[in-house]
């Protein structure tokens, strides 16, 4: 087996299945950090569908340096991966489907390419049971959208693996968190699918509207959500005493509200109430409009994070 490159060192890589929304917004990130890309997709109409994408998006993306990678478009999957030095796989979200194409992976890439899938819920030891080479398999799920977004969440069976990408998306700007198992969904999908979960229960028990439960995350939790984690936040929010004192005084309240939270079901009534609640919450306006509403202000915070706290 060839030696591994430097995770600097990636100048050429593959992005499987680009003409999706996961694919074709990894292939203007790699592209903006310099890196050379194969894109792959064997739908009709995937290629002008990732180029009206990039054509959208770039202005949003600040080229590393003045260094922009080149893009070639594939729709045969052996030329797409023919010398490239890493693979990211965006496959319909269908394990049959990921499990066959990693298999061909496998098969046509040199083992020390390593194979990376955005998987968002599946288990990468279903996905690489018929792979010769298992180990260089590996999970790294991103946060929609991927362009913008800095977390990765990397799933390996092998330690070195796992490390070479942590470092190789940390490199590119990423931040890298690499999950000591697997587990459906992996951390944040879990995180937003708890909380999404009570609020279809607040929408079906008449609790609040759909508005009424986005405005209070956007302008509660949330808010805080975007610097610090859940767990830090009840750190701060416990006084002098930390973490330790709102356990002690809090604990049992905190209880209660999980013994409380609500278990929904999707039935035709409950989905008819959120469609119709997003849309009166969306107001008119389509979805490539409030794409770039969300993406404006995820460029804002990202700023602010930056940014050094004035005095």
């Amino acid at each position: 087996m060839s030696p591994r490159p430097d995770p600097a060192d990636v100048r050429r890589l593959a992005v499987v299945g680009a003409g999706g929304l996961i694919g074709a917004s990894w292939v203007a990130f790699f592209l903006s950090r310099g890196i050379d890309v194969v894109a792959q997709d064997p739908a009709e109409g995937a290629e002008k569908r990732l180029h009206d994408f990039i054509d959208r998006t770039q202005a949003e993306l600040r080229p590393h340096g003045t260094n922009v990678g080149e893009l070639r478009f594939e729709r045969e999957l052996a030329r797409a991966v023919d010398g490239v030095q890493f693979v990211q796989e965006n496959a319909p979200e269908n394990e049959a489907i990921k499990a066959a194409l990693f298999t061909q992976l496998d098969a046509l890439t040199p083992p020390e390419v390593i194979l990376a899938s955005s998987t968002s819920s599946l288990l990468r030891s279903r996905l690489v049971v018929d792979c010769r080479h298992p180990e260089r398999c590996i999970m790294a799920h991103p946060i929609n959208p991927p362009h913008l977004m800095p977390l990765v969440e990397i799933v390996a069976g092998d330690p070195e693996v796992g490390g070479w990408a942590a470092r190789f998306f940390a490199f590119h700007g990423k931040i890298p968190v690499v999950l000591r198992r697997e587990a459906v969904g992996h951390i944040a999908n879990r995180l937003a699918s708890a909380l999404w979960r009570e609020a279809v229960h607040l929408v079906a028990e008449g609790i609040a509207s759909v508005e009424e439960i986005d405005t209070a995350v956007t302008n509660g939790p949330g808010l805080r959500m975007a610097v610090m984690g859940p767990t830090m936040l009840y750190h701060t929010g416990g006084g002098p005493g930390g973490l330790k004192q709102y356990l002690k005084h809090l604990g049992p309240s905190q209880e209660r509200r999980w013994a409380d939270l609500g278990t929904p079901k999707l039935s035709p009534e409950v989905q008819r109430m959120l469609i119709e609640g997003v849309g009166e919450e969306a107001r008119g306006r389509g979805i490539e409009a409030l794409e770039t509403e969300r993406d404006a202000a995820i460029r804002a915070i990202l700023r602010s994070r930056r940014a050094p706290i004035a005095e």
